[in-house]
């Protein structure tokens, strides 16, 4: 169910492997990882940051600058979750996606 929302919702402005729009996957999953570890950490500060999105509590402000702040989503916080969940439990580096430079 994960990967179907992910896929389905996120993809459109966050690419897997590259940053266009938006930071990749692989960097933000990788910063996110960094300040929170634990799986139950991350999961709840990038849901609650998602459903939110404010410059004040992002751990990505070089983001901000560059691509602007992550307009707020009609999504609830369960379904924010299981989008988390996967991120946090997929490794995109080793993606087969593909994109023209």
């Amino acid at each position: 169910m994960g990967s179907l929302l992910f896929h389905g919702n996120c993809t459109t402005c966050h690419f897997e492997n590259k940053t266009v729009s938006a930071p990749s996957v692989v960097y933000f999953r990788d910063k996110y990882i960094s300040a929170f570890p634990k799986k139950e950490d991350f999961v709840e500060y990038m849901s609650a940051w998602v459903l939110h999105p404010k410059e004040e509590t992002s751990i990505m402000l070089e983001a901000i600058e560059k691509h602007g702040l992550m307009p707020e989503l009609a999504f609830d916080i369960e379904t924010l979750r299981t989008i988390s969940g996967y991120i946090y439990e997929t490794d995109f580096k080793n993606s087969s996606e593909h994109h023209a430079d």
